[in-house]
């Protein structure tokens, strides 16, 4: 996609486009977006909802940038109907021995309120095969009884779809029709898992949501017992001067960092390496770092302040109250063992309204990732960073985010042998009160 007349060549019949989906929704404490990249889209045979296919037909990136602002984005359209309407039937009133606790590749699995597993872990329930692996949710569970929620994650939430045009080419005429289209259709009841409204709303999106304001229990079962228990300190006594996101992951970062973050801020960079990320536009007042590696700390350009501290040994910030605007801590909060401790020391280094930040990817250190972390679904794991904001009790104004479908740098280590981008998921909020109360 690097010819320079892509710009100025329309969307058609002739062309495929690279187009960024952003699905929204609300849930009772966080604003959602979901994103999802498609990369080679035929927009005359897609099976988007026709107005919006529409709207991004005959489209040029020269005219995006000349009257949007170089976003060619289109009008927000509900697509609720993408996922299968809410059936109270489909909420189901077990037996607890109904869940197969060794279905797991026979390792032992306790059900916990709140959290997902594969539908085909239950047992005698009519229309569900050992072998079904899409997501149910456990709502309710005692001695005598266990609630199992096979909706749609999604079901029930008010939808609504945006797209954005990144980049035009040229159809191959010998290569046919994409194998990403479809026929042109209105959205469907229920989606096949080949069209786009599957790749937008499924694997993931809606789980990192608790299910009807209750809190999920991420915390039994030794949850943050970690596979090596050993002081950090000598773990990370190596410096690691290496990316733990592909390019374009690191790019999308730093350009969700440059949108969310306010010029001319004290930035915390939390449990940080030699790379903070941050945009070169951003010109923020200063910028301290905390992590457990000094020379690593000390290559990072973007530092004013270094500090080295173990927050595993010592969840207490070195700081004062009110000290920072902003925090972020980027593909690091698995590690942590005293997570609640962590974020409400948190609060209490921001001002009233500063921001937190938290990324997170599929990559990490599996010996020093805490248990709970590598037995969910990622989608889970923003949850479970959700969870953290909300059992804090420091923080309002929440959100989360999520991109998929970017297709791997062609540079990359792992380009040939993993066709998509790393995955990117954050979560944010603001130091709620005077008191951070």
């Amino acid at each position: 996609m690097t010819d320079p007349s892509a710009a100025r060549q329309p969307t058609g019949a002739d062309t495929l486009a690279m187009v960024r989906f952003e699905l929204s929704w609300q849930s009772d404490h966080a604003a959602h977006c979901d994103c999802w990249v498609e990369p080679d889209l035929d927009l005359s045979r897609t099976d988007l909802p026709a107005s919006l296919a529409a709207d991004l037909l005959d489209q040029s990136l020269d005219h995006c940038r000349s009257r949007m602002g170089g976003r060619c984005e289109v009008q927000r359209r509900d697509v609720t109907d993408w996922v299968p309407a809410y059936r109270e039937d489909r909420l189901l009133e077990l037996d607890p021995a109904q869940f197969n606790r060794r279905m797991l590749a026979g390792r032992l699995i306790h059900p916990r309120v709140g959290r997902f597993y594969p539908k085909g872990i239950l047992t005698g329930v009519e229309g569900i095969a050992a072998t079904d692996r899409s997501p149910m949710r456990v709502a309710a569970l005692d001695a005598s009884r266990l609630r199992a929620e096979l909706n749609h994650p999604l079901a029930g939430k008010a939808l609504t779809l945006g797209a954005r045009i990144e980049a035009i080419t040229d159809r191959d005429p010998h290569a046919g029709h994409s194998a990403l289209a479809g026929a042109r259709t209105n959205a469907p009841t229920e989606a096949p898992a080949n069209t786009l409204a599957a790749r937008i709303t499924a694997d993931g999106p809606g789980m990192q949501a608790r299910w009807r304001d209750q809190p999920t229990d991420f915390f039994s079962d030794r949850a943050f017992d970690r596979q090596d228990p050993r002081p950090d300190a000598g773990f990370y006594a190596k410096a690691r001067l290496v990316h733990h996101l592909d390019q374009s992951a690191r790019a999308e970062l730093s350009a969700l960092f440059g949108r969310l973050l306010p010029p001319g801020a004290r930035i915390l960079d939390l449990m940080t390496s030699w790379d903070s990320h941050l945009p070169d536009s951003l010109q923020p007042a200063a910028v301290t770092g905390l992590g457990l590696n000094a020379a690593e700390l000390a290559a990072n350009a973007a530092l004013d302040a270094r500090v080295v501290h173990d927050l595993n040994r010592d969840p207490t910030l070195p700081f004062d109250d009110s000290a920072f605007d902003a925090a972020l801590c980027t593909v690091s909060v698995e590690y942590l063992v005293k997570p609640l401790e962590v974020f409400r020391e948190l609060a209490r280094v921001l001002r009233p309204g500063g921001l937190f930040v938290v990324t997170v990817s599929d990559r990490w250190f599996p010996p020093k990732a805490v248990r709970v972390w590598r037995e969910i679904h990622p989608f889970e794991r923003a949850g479970l960073v959700l969870e953290y904001f909300l059992r804090s009790g420091r923080f309002a104004d929440l959100n989360t985010w999520s991109l998929r479908g970017l297709p791997r740098p062609a540079d990359d280590k792992y380009a040939g042998r993993v066709a998509l981008s790393d995955p990117l998921h954050a979560l944010w909020g603001r130091r709620s009160g005077a008191d951070g109360s």
